[in-house]
């Protein structure tokens, strides 16, 4: 039974997306040993045509918070989307792409940073949607070098 309290769920396929998403992931840096990490994405139902959207992750093994992000989906035809993130280690950025009710490709359209921000220069991100389990994978680049795999994660839908 759906909640009367509840704005309308958007229309296919980005209703797909709606939901809360908890698992692990890895994370790998060149200069860094390799890492895991908890992770929760939220993606809400607005009743306007954009979703919102939630990420943080914490520690593996102390639980300490590690990463946060938060921002909007904005739907458009035919599947084309726009996603609008800002993080509190002072990045903001600003993508392009499409959903097709599976695959979420998502290309930079901006990457700005305040003054005291890590010089991240561009980010790519590619969700994919299978039922209830979301794959993403995360490719960043730093001082105008070219992208490189950073995160990829695997969760899964859970209730609440």
């Amino acid at each position: 039974m759906a909640d009367a309290d509840a704005p309308p769920r958007p229309p296919a396929p980005f209703d797909r997306l709606v939901g809360r998403f908890v698992g692990e992931g890895r994370g790998l840096w060149a200069a860094d040993p390799p890492f895991r990490y908890r992770e929760e994405v939220q993606i809400g139902a607005t009743g306007r045509p954009f979703l919102t959207y939630r990420q943080q992750t914490w520690d593996l093994a102390d639980g300490s918070p590690r990463h946060a992000e938060v921002g909007y989906l904005r739907l458009g035809e035919a599947g084309a989307l726009e996603l609008l993130l800002v993080q509190p280690t002072g990045i903001a950025e600003i993508h392009a792409g499409s959903f097709d009710g599976e695959v979420l490709d998502l290309r930079p359209v901006a990457v700005s940073r305040t003054p005291g921000a890590k010089a991240v220069t561009g980010v790519e991100r590619r969700f994919v949607l299978e039922g209830d389990v979301l794959r993403y994978h995360l490719r960043i680049a730093m001082h105008d070098e070219p992208l490189a795999d950073h995160l990829e994660a695997t969760l899964r839908r859970v209730a609440g």
